[in-house]
């Protein structure tokens, strides 16, 4: 396996560990639909389903881990959050967050978590899909 698909699943792994010990239950992991990935489906007791798209880098030198979320990745991870609501027959809102973690060998690893970190790219995108779709939007 490549060093940044290792590198992805470390990142996976601490970002599950850290959802779980903040009172979370972890609904799937790597959800696929279409060309679309979604890394962790998770829940707390509210009715509140979180996306989380986890970004792990071992430099920042390029930029933050959360910065490499673009408008595509966000408008694929709707589609598919929309397939999951949807084939499972929820009845909940639905929150975008992601999880960066820089990490490497010299450093301890830094970890970030932002709730709804896509408001404002993802308000554009959400409203353009979703004008063709009625589903799971309020």
């Amino acid at each position: 396996m490549a060093t940044h698909n290792e590198l992805g699943k470390i990142g996976e792994e601490i970002a599950v560990k850290y959802l779980l010990m903040t009172g979370y239950k972890i609904l799937r992991r790597n959800f696929f639909y279409d060309k679309a990935e979604i890394d962790i489906i998770a829940q707390r007791a509210d009715d509140t389903v979180v996306i989380v798209e986890v970004k792990t880098r071992n430099s920042d030198y390029f930029g933050d881990p959360q910065s490499f979320v673009t408008p595509r990745k966000i408008k694929l991870l709707v589609k598919a959050a929309n397939e999951y609501i949807v084939s499972n027959n929820l009845d909940v809102e639905v929150r975008f967050d992601i999880i960066a973690i820089l990490k490497n060998n010299k450093q301890k690893e830094i970890f970030l978590h932002r709730f709804d970190l896509f408001v404002s790219v993802f308000n554009d995108v959400f409203q353009r899909f979703f004008s063709k779709k009625k589903t799971f939007c309020r």
